[in-house]
């Protein structure tokens, strides 16, 4: 009988250790970065580059992304000047993530979390990483995207932990 009861406790703690995952998205203007966390939300690794094709079009890829996953958490890169302020792509950037928090909202995934990030540094970092583990230029240039996603999340997911 006690081991029916500890079978059955640890079933019900171990859901509830089960966490959502996190997306992260590195958004520029001809491609999205992808990237997602495990369940345990310690872990980020590359899902896939995006083509974009129109920001409906593309929220609507994202929002596919976020149920195939149970993702509850988007974080969206923020690409800021060095100075903190806004630039031309940060307006764009907000504007994407508008659409998909209303689009979210539309199909009935309000809850769903998206916030900023910011991501200063990260595309230059990622490249960085590749160069130095002997990515060929061709192959950096087709995932730097998704690998700048992997560092805006990964370095999201550690300051959670702080």
């Amino acid at each position: 009988m006690l081991n029916v009861c500890n079978d059955e406790r640890m079933t019900t703690t171990q859901s509830r250790h089960k966490k959502d995952k996190y997306l992260a998205l590195d958004v520029g203007d001809k491609t999205v970065g992808v990237a997602i966390s495990d369940e345990l939300g310690t872990l980020a690794r590359g899902l896939f580059t995006l083509e974009r094709v129109g920001i409906r079009k593309d929220c609507g890829k994202i929002i596919d992304c976020i149920r195939e996953n149970n993702c509850s958490v988007v974080v969206v890169g923020l690409p800021l000047n060095l100075d903190g302020t806004d630039s031309v792509q940060t307006e764009k950037v907000r504007e994407f993530e508008k659409m998909l928090s209303n689009k979210l909202r539309s199909v009935a995934l309000q809850d769903v979390l998206v916030e900023f990030y910011d991501e200063r540094w990260t595309s230059k970092i990622a490249d960085r990483v590749m160069m130095d583990a002997g990515v060929s230029r061709a192959k950096r240039d087709e995932i730097i995207d998704q690998q700048a996603a992997v560092i805006i999340l990964q370095d999201y997911l550690e300051s959670k932990r702080k």
